[in-house]
């Protein structure tokens, strides 16, 4: 599916209610006023409900609302006619953080949704009520209030509760999470203890966020949605079982240590295996040994980080800096050369990526 900016969900959500419910007994004013700011406009944080819709048409109401707050989905309720339900989004620059409360639901992401192609995403999802069931690629999770876990957009699962639930949902590119960990798919399907460490950070600062979401300007809200990826990136990577995946638990504790090293000096342009293997207190010849493992070499995974990077620099209206100012400070020596990877890597170029912001 194309990447849609929350801004044109919005707007498609505001004009179907228009079509869809206006003529619905029971749709009143107070709900189309749940997606327009008080200014008038599309509204940074936005509240999509079924209060006020008539029953005939709850459902469809809150399959459009998910389909756009996420991505297309079959839904399956237990009692269609009865069914509540309340969506409220808060935008953070690329990432988006949501609360859902709801009746008893079933959430399908079936192949035919495969179909159209687009970048990938995760969801992450912490209950706050009721217990969870998510199954994808052939593992299951059942979670409840005091873990998360996560979702991939690009493979089918079954996610489910069977009874009122309510739950914070974190929506994220594979690009974002990629810029911060290795491979972030195969963190899916596990679930993640909420309450310890960096994990419990992540949570709290999840939960902190609205409270303080109407004090912030849109700078700062990009800010703070970098940081709730970095703080995830944290709590996945310091996980044990995620350390020990794919190797042995030394080998797995280097890569994990060359990712953090290769992160925090991403924008030197002389970066370079010597600098790296010295960083990490290891030698140049293991160092291509352990990256064998990734089916990437040390430059490759630089680059990929360093156009991540430069990706969401050219994502944020807020940056005022060339495109060229932005490739030097990433680590790209050369404008030419960074336009070329970029465009390979996105299929679309500099210029282009800025401009759809």
């Amino acid at each position: 599916m194309p990447a849609r900016s929350l801004h044109q969900a919005h707007v498609f959500l505001l004009l179907s209610a228009q079509i869809c419910f206006a003529a619905t007994p029971g749709f009143t004013d107070a709900t189309l006023r749940g997606l327009i700011g008080e200014t008038g406009g599309i509204a940074m944080k936005t509240t999509i409900t079924t209060k006020g819709v008539g029953v005939a048409g709850r459902s469809r109401h809150w399959h459009e609302a998910i389909g756009k707050a996420y991505f297309p989905l079959d839904l399956s309720f237990r009692k269609p006619e009865a069914f509540d339900g309340e969506l409220t989004m808060w935008e953070l620059g690329q990432v988006s953080l949501s609360r859902l409360t709801s009746d008893a639901l079933m959430y399908r992401r079936l192949p035919k949704h495969l179909q159209v192609s687009g970048p990938e995403e995760f969801l992450v999802t912490l209950p706050a009520k009721s217990e969870v069931r998510f199954s994808q690629a052939g593992k299951e999770v059942r979670a409840n209030p005091g873990a998360f876990f996560i979702e991939r957009s690009h493979e089918p699962y079954e996610f489910s509760h069977a009874e009122a639930a309510d739950l914070w949902v974190m929506k994220l590119s594979n690009d974002m999470l990629g810029g911060r960990i290795r491979a972030p798919d195969r963190f899916c399907s596990l679930e993640f203890d909420a309450t310890n460490g960096a994990n419990g950070l992540f949570v709290d600062m999840v939960h902190l966020i609205p409270q303080r979401y109407d004090a912030m300007n849109d700078e700062a809200r990009a800010i703070v949605g970098r940081q709730l990826v970095d703080l995830l990136a944290l709590a996945l990577q310091s996980d044990e079982r995620v350390i020990s995946s794919g190797g042995s638990t030394v080998r797995a504790a280097h890569l994990a240590r060359i990712e953090t090293f290769v992160r925090r000096y991403i924008d030197d342009p002389q970066l370079g295996p010597d600098d790296v293997a010295a960083g990490c207190g290891i030698s140049v010849r293991y160092l291509h040994e352990l990256l064998r493992d990734t089916n990437q070499t040390l430059g490759q995974w630089i680059r990929d980080q360093r156009l991540a990077a430069a990706q969401e620099d050219l994502a944020d209206m807020r940056d005022k800096r060339s495109i060229g100012e932005i490739a030097y400070a990433r680590g790209f020596a050369d404008q030419a050369q960074f336009s070329r990877a970029f465009r390979a890597r996105y299929g679309i170029t500099p210029k282009e990526a800025r401009a759809r912001s």
